[in-house]
């Protein structure tokens, strides 16, 4: 199945009336679903041999022993997805007694893809129908004439 991708526009400098229009593609809002543990857990459970419960509760786990990593400061590297890791943000002083720890104003938590997880452009990609190709489909809203309604109907993704 193809990820749905509308047009949008915007001003190339933002709030400046007499800046060029430009054009970008985004996802097409409310086309995604949100997938939980549980609904994971029930897709992995018709695929292999655990339970759904056995599979809630390792993902459960999972998650209690990354956020006890995490806030030591350390990297959770899992095979085939990515490594976690966090970062601040701080100001800078002037003067070197003034750089403690208080002025640390934001944790973030970050994410390195791992390379065998990364995605690319099917219609551009070397390898159409690769594993981790992902298929756009461009929606437009299409003038129809006639006593049609019209509506968003999916274009070539080439074109």
């Amino acid at each position: 199945m193809a990820v749905s991708v509308v047009r949008y526009s915007r001003k190339k400098k933002i709030g400046d009336a007499k800046s060029p229009t430009i054009y970008f593609l985004k996802q097409e809002a409310r086309t995604s679903k949100i997938y939980t543990i549980e609904t994971l857990a029930s897709e992995i459970e018709t695929i292999g041999s655990l339970s759904e419960e056995d599979v809630i509760h390792v993902m459960k786990s999972f998650v209690r022993s990354m956020k006890r990593v995490l806030k030591e400061g350390n990297r959770v590297k899992v095979d085939g997805l990515g490594t976690f890791y966090i970062t601040l943000t701080c100001p800078g002083v002037e003067v070197e007694k003034d750089c403690v720890v208080k002025n640390i104003s934001k944790v973030n938590l970050r994410f390195w893809v791992d390379n065998t997880l990364r995605l690319a452009n099917d219609s551009t990609a070397t390898t159409r129908g690769a594993a981790n190709n992902v298929e756009f489909a461009l929606h437009t809203e299409a003038a129809t004439s006639g006593g049609d309604s019209g509506g968003s109907e999916p274009t070539d993704p080439t074109a």
